[in-house]
């Protein structure tokens, strides 16, 4: 008994301190999240499509604090809560015009954002904006056009990836992947996480739900979704700030929680309109 509880003291207080001391408050939010983006996911119509544009609302409401919060002279303090109300409604138009001409409608927040980002940061402003929305877009075209399995696929990949990334980094740590944009991600965590998507989507074809095609597009999917997250770090050291807003505790901002989605569910959707994004379970 002398022998195991020191050696047990050590381990409590290895996981107390040190690279895991943020994960009791990640857990504890994370379970909120995951039900809220299961109950997302499943939904469908109109409660889908409403559910996704508040989420992109959120994200063009924190996108504005980022490129222009710091700097007041150039704006009103209600910049960023107007671009967020109109990012949402014309999300939820773009869903519901049929055709392709709703797609043009993303340039009324790039352009009623622009003169109220700082200068240094519109072009940054610009292509987060199109990627955000094309990202809500995506993920209703996919649940709507490739079934739910598809959609909890493109999900799970990201989900596993980002797991695995924590959990590996952190436990095997090693050389940085991209060490000036993003200092906490290892090549360790970043191949786990390909690992990961190649045995799911492995998973997949042996039980019959998939074509051989999964092999491939589920690390690239992985890759995209840790290029989203790189992505966003690059722009929160590029204005020096930790996170995206303080809207969930333990987690920081909706960008920060979706960034690796919206990197898949870019690739996927693009993927999807040069049919070349497999099915699942058809």
């Amino acid at each position: 008994m002398t022998g195991t509880e020191p050696s047990r003291g050590r381990l409590v207080d290895r996981l107390k301190s040190g690279n895991w001391a943020d994960l009791g408050k990640r857990l504890g939010a994370g379970a909120p999240l995951l039900l809220v983006g299961i109950l997302l996911l499943v939904s469908s119509g109109l409660w889908l499509r409403l559910g996704v544009s508040v989420i992109v609302g959120l994200m063009s409401w924190e996108l504005a604090r980022l490129t222009a919060w710091r700097f007041p002279q150039f704006h009103s303090p209600r910049h960023p809560v107007l671009i967020g109300s109109l990012s949402a409604i014309v999300l939820v138009t773009m869903l519901n015009v049929p055709g392709n001409l709703p797609f043009l409608l993303v340039a009324v927040p790039v352009l009623a954002g622009l003169p109220g980002t700082h200068a240094h940061e519109r072009v940054p402003y610009a292509l987060f904006t199109i990627a955000i929305f094309g990202a809500g877009y995506g993920l209703v075209a996919l649940r709507e056009e490739m079934g739910l399995a598809t959609l909890f696929w493109v999900v799970a990949t990201v989900v596993q990836s980002d797991i695995l990334g924590y959990f590996v980094g952190r436990r095997i740590g090693g050389p940085r992947f991209w060490p000036s944009l993003s200092p906490k991600k290892t090549w360790s965590g970043t191949v786990a996480g390909w690992v990961g998507a190649l045995l799911l989507a492995a998973g997949l074809v042996l039980s019959r739900n998939a074509s051989l095609g999964v092999l491939l597009v589920g690390p690239l999917l992985a890759l995209a979704g840790q290029f989203g997250d790189i992505a966003e770090s690059w722009l929160k050291r590029r204005v020096a700030v930790k996170d995206s807003s303080q809207l969930i505790p333990g987690h920081g901002g909706v960008m920060d929680r979706f960034d690796a989605m919206c990197g898949a569910l870019l690739l996927a959707f693009v993927l999807m309109l040069l049919h070349l994004l497999p099915i699942i379970g058809g």
